[in-house]
């Protein structure tokens, strides 16, 4: 997904540049779309998991709780991948040579 976001966008990241635009803003612009729809999912996501672990521990003779911490944990855990993805192909896009991109302009 951050590889198609990113080719998608391939010239208006070259005109952001030609314009004075950094490579910290680059990053941050796309980075910033992925995280909304990484925080999206997980909003979807958690009480969806939350009811189907409760149904598979009841089938169990001992019962445990499930606690906060765990799905904070794989949020964290699962922006960081999204991040490190995002943020290295932004980073090559946005050190690439501008000229290269808006070529067929």
């Amino acid at each position: 997904m951050s590889l198609f976001k990113t080719q998608q966008q391939t010239k208006e990241i070259g005109i952001r540049k030609v314009n004075g635009g950094t490579i910290k803003e680059i990053l941050m612009m796309l980075n910033l779309d992925i995280i909304k729809w990484a925080v999206i999912a997980f909003i979807i996501a958690c009480p969806m998991a939350y009811y189907a672990i409760k149904k598979w521990l009841e089938n169990f003779v001992y019962k445990t709780s499930i606690d906060w911490w765990v799905f904070a944990i794989a949020v964290i855990i699962s922006l960081i991948i999204a991040l490190l993805t995002v943020s290295w192909q932004t980073y090559k896009a946005a050190i690439s040579n501008p000229v290269e991109s808006l070529r067929d302009e």
